[in-house]
C-alpha cells in the first residue's frame, strides 16, 4: 500500500463523514415546510404545543444546524406497559423510548451533544416557575431543521411515543445554536482521528519498507 492510497482513503473517509453531518440541502423551502406541517395535522391536539411557534422556527430557517435543549421530569412511579400490560417504573419506558429515537436520530445526522441528570435544586433562579424536580437534560445536535421534521415523522419514532408519554411527566424543549463552546466540534474530532490513523498507517508503510 502507497501513501497517496493511504492518505487517499482517509480523505475519501472524512469526506464521507461530511457528507453524512453537513446539511447540503439549504433552508427549507415555503412549500416544504406547507407539506411538513400538513403531515403532521391532528398531532397537536391536546399537546399544548403550538404549531404556529414550530411553522416560525421553520420559517425562519438559516440551513444550519442547531442544537435542542430538553428538560425532562421522568416518571418514577409504576405505570402500564403498553406493550406487556405489566407494571413497570415510567423511567425505564422512557429509557426504552430513547433507544428507539437515537437510531433515528443518527440516520438524519444528529447525535446527543451532552446528557446528564439534575443533582440539585435551582441555585439561581426569578421570575419563573419553581422547580418541578426535572430528572436529566439533554443536548441533542440536529443537521438541520428539515432533518427533525424527518424525525419527527420517522414511523420508529411515533411508534416509541407512546413509551416517552408514560415515561414523562413534565418537559420542555427549545432549539439554540452555539455562540461559544469550548468542547471541539465532531468534524475537528473527526478529522484529527483520521489523520492519526492515516499516518500511524503511513509510519508501517515505511516501517515495513526498510
Amino acid at each position: 500500500m502507497t501513501a497517496w492510497i493511504i492518505w487517499g482513503t482517509a480523505l475519501l473517509a472524512y469526506g464521507a463523514f461530511r457528507l453524512w453531518y453537513d446539511n447540503w440541502s439549504g433552508p427549507l423551502k415555503p412549500a416544504e415546510i406547507d407539506a411538513l406541517l400538513g403531515q403532521l395535522a391532528g398531532r397537536f391536539e391536546g399537546t399544548g404545543n403550538s404549531v404556529d411557534i414550530l411553522r416560525a422556527f421553520l420559517e425562519a430557517d438559516d440551513g444550519r444546524e442547531f442544537v435542542m435543549l430538553n428538560l425532562v421530569k421522568a416518571q418514577m412511579e409504576q405505570v402500564e406497559d403498553p406493550k406487556s400490560g405489566e407494571m413497570v417504573q415510567g423511567f425505564d419506558l422512557l429509557k426504552r423510548y430513547s433507544k428507539r429515537f437515537m437510531p433515528v436520530l443518527f440516520r438524519n445526522g444528529g447525535h446527543p451533544g451532552m446528557i446528564g441528570r439534575k443533582v440539585g435544586g435551582y441555585i439561581d433562579a426569578w421570575n419563573t416557575e419553581a422547580d418541578p424536580n426535572w430528572t436529566i437534560f439533554g443536548l441533542m445536535r440536529y443537521r438541520s431543521r428539515r432533518d427533525m421534521m424527518k424525525l419527527v415523522m420517522d414511523s420508529s419514532f411515533m411508534e416509541g411515543h407512546p413509551d416517552k408519554l408514560l415515561g414523562t411527566l413534565a418537559t420542555f424543549s427549545f432549539p439554540t445554536q452555539r455562540v461559544l463552546s469550548l468542547y471541539v466540534s465532531p468534524r475537528v474530532t473527526v478529522a484529527l482521528v483520521v489523520a492519526l490513523l492515516a499516518a500511524l498507517a503511513h509510519i508501517a508503510l515505511l516501517t515495513c519498507g526498510t
